[in-house]
Formats: structure tokens, C-alpha cells, sequence
């Protein structure tokens, strides 16, 4: 699998661009707001058919336009593919979130079909909420890895969002209303109990490799807090959903902990709680190394590597370990200075010098 070229349109700070990718590694140097983290949203969305960064999806469309578009070529299998990600505004409201279309070799697809094409890891400054971030940036780690990896996965996935939301609706509905909701009620719970089950079974698949896989990095151990759903559990917080309106249990409310040893203490301690900043972006920097072990185990290829900026935050020892990938993985990099990456690669690499935007 490789990525050979990118057109943009309208996407972010990019009225019209196109990039070719013709080496193993693309260096992207740029002063902040040239728009280098932009490029490699773009590509993340071509793997992920989803933004990394936006608050709301809207914001990926260029300001004062109604279409964004995303076009990329990727050799697959020897074939050329080529995977287009449109954004556009609903006419009826400027906020509401874009519709988005998929389209493969302009074939209409499903997201869960779209994003198998281009797999991709990304590591980024950002990724330090994995750990000091809320439950839900750990939720997104743990999907990111496993969807990449399992289409029944991410199906479930899908189908146990939908169905949630529709139970939600329910629940607030049920507020307001007396009649007898039972039988819609058992048609949602149903589904989420089916899906809430596998995605469950999945996360706990992919913390035991992590907890199982040999730590180069930073040596940690990490604990699920998951919760079951269950007709049982769904019946035990009856009364508490209909008061607040919202469904309490399931993997949505799942979570997860990072402990390192303190040898010192002879105890194990909670990196959110108890690591040093270093200790923490360590972690995630060893989480992410597995997430390249994960997905080169279960696809048989290696993915494509988006690094923004994470020279100047790594020591020399780990840069060499991000070092070690490239070659053996296509690469793409962003920096705002030449000086941040290592000489090595100073004529390895092909050079993408982006301007400032006004």
C-alpha cells in the first residue's frame, strides 16, 4: 500500500493544491499556520473517512465556500485506487454538521468501507490526551486501532452508535410522555446489548495485546474500566435512565488507566495522576510504537506513518526509535525547521517547503 499523490479543494487553508509523494519519505517544513497539520488532516480523513481535530466538521471547509473536497491516489495490491472524501454544507442549517460522501474509484461506499484502503497511524503533540484527556479521547484511541483492523469491528461499532442515540431520544422522550414505550424499548436494547457486547470483547482483545507486547520505550501496564451491558444492567438502571434522560451503561461510558512502577515505593501509580509531563508523552509514544505493531500483525502491511512535529518533543534515543520505522514504512513529516530532523535523513527524504499563508 502506498499513498502517491493528494488534490485538495477548498479543504481548510487550501483553495486548490495537489501533492505528489514520490519517495519512501516526505519531509513537509513550513512555518506555523502554512498549513503542514492541514495536509495531514487531509490524509487522515482519506484513511479514517473523519477529521483529527475538528471540533465540528464544518470547520474543514474553507471559509466562504459550501464544498470541501479531499482526493487521493493509493496503489493497493498493485492497483490504483483512487478515495474522495466530499464535505458539504446543509443548505437548511450553517452550523449543523456536513454531509459527507465516500467514494472509491467514484463508487458511492460506507465509511466502514471507505476507510480500509489507506491505513494509517498518526502521531502527534495532540496525542498527549490519551492520557490527560478525557474518557472519550481513550474511547477514540481504542476505536481508531481496532477499526483499522476489524470491519465487523467498526460495523458494531456504527450500528451501537445509531442505536444509542435512538435510545437516548427514547429516554427523553419518555419524560414527557405516559403511554407504554416498552416495545421500542426492547427493539433498541436489543441492538446495543448485541454490539455493546462485541465492541467490549474487542477493546479487551486489543489492552491484552498491549499489556502482553514487549515495552521499548516506556514500561506500563493498562487497566479497562469497562461497562458491561447487559439486559441485566440495563434493568438495574432503569429508574436512574429515565431520570436522567440518558443511557448510563455500555461502552460508551468504558474507559482506561495507564500505571508505571515506582520502584522507589514498591507501588504501582496512575501516569494521568502521578507522571511527570516526559513520563506521560513517553506513554504515548510506547502506545503508539503498539498500535504499529498491532496493525502490521493483523493487516500484513505496513501502514502509512503521519508524524506532525514530534522531533522537538522526542529525546535522541527516541527519535532514533521513530528512525528504525522509517524505511521500512512510507513516511510522511511535518516540521517548521530543517534543523529538527536528524542528518540522516537530510538526503533520504523528498522536500516539501509550504509558505505562510496570509
Amino acid at each position: 500500500m502506498k499513498l502517491t499523490a493528494v488534490q485538495l479543494l477548498d479543504f481548510r487553508s487550501y483553495n486548490e493544491a495537489v501533492f505528489a509523494f514520490n519517495n519512501e519519505t516526505t519531509l513537509i517544513i513550513g512555518p506555523n499556520t502554512a498549513g503542514k497539520t492541514n495536509l495531514l488532516e487531509a490524509i487522515y480523513c482519506l484513511s479514517f473517512g473523519k477529521s483529527f481535530r475538528a471540533d465540528r466538521e464544518l470547520q474543514v471547509i474553507r471559509f466562504g465556500q459550501d464544498v470541501s473536497r479531499i482526493k487521493g491516489t493509493v496503489i493497493e495490491d498493485e492497483q490504483e485506487l483512487v478515495l474522495e472524501l466530499v464535505f458539504a454544507r446543509h443548505n437548511d442549517s450553517p452550523v449543523a454538521a456536513p454531509f459527507k460522501k465516500y467514494l472509491v474509484n467514484g463508487v458511492p461506499k460506507r465509511r466502514t468501507d471507505f476507510s480500509t484502503h489507506l491505513p494509517s497511524i498518526l502521531f502527534a503533540p495532540s496525542d498527549l490526551e490519551i492520557i490527560i484527556g478525557s474518557p472519550s479521547s481513550r474511547r477514540q484511541f481504542l476505536d481508531e486501532v481496532i477499526a483499522q483492523t476489524d470491519h465487523d469491528y467498526a460495523q458494531s461499532l456504527s450500528a451501537y452508535t445509531k442505536a444509542l442515540r435512538q435510545r437516548n431520544a427514547l429516554l427523553e422522550k419518555q419524560q414527557e410522555f405516559s403511554g407504554n414505550l416498552s416495545k421500542q424499548f426492547e427493539y433498541w436494547d436489543t441492538i446495543l446489548i448485541q454490539h455493546g457486547q462485541a465492541i467490549t470483547q474487542k477493546r479487551e482483545s486489543f489492552i491484552a495485546f498491549i499489556n502482553g507486547a514487549e515495552k521499548n520505550v516506556f514500561v506500563c501496564n493498562v487497566t479497562y474500566d469497562k461497562s458491561e451491558i447487559s439486559k441485566e444492567r440495563l434493568m438495574q438502571y432503569e429508574k436512574a435512565e429515565k431520570a436522567a434522560g440518558n443511557t448510563l451503561v455500555g461502552p460508551h461510558r468504558d474507559d482506561f488507566s495507564v500505571q508505571m512502577f515506582n520502584n522507589e515505593l514498591q507501588v504501582a501509580q496512575d501516569i494521568k495522576s502521578y507522571g511527570s509531563r516526559g513520563q506521560q508523552r513517553l506513554v504515548v509514544f510506547q502506545l503508539k510504537l503498539l498500535q504499529v505493531v498491532f496493525l502490521e500483525e493483523a493487516l500484513h502491511v505496513p501502514p502509512l506513518l503521519l508524524l506532525d512535529d514530534i522531533f522537538s518533543e522526542l529525546d535522541e534515543e527516541n527519535i532514533n526509535k521513530v528512525l528504525s520505522l522509517i524505511g521500512t514504512h512510507q513516511t510522511i513529516i511535518t516540521t517548521t525547521h530543517k534543523e529538527f530532523i536528524p542528518a540522516v535523513l537530510h538526503n533520504k527524504v523528498q522536500l516539501v517547503e509550504l509558505k505562510k499563508t496570509e
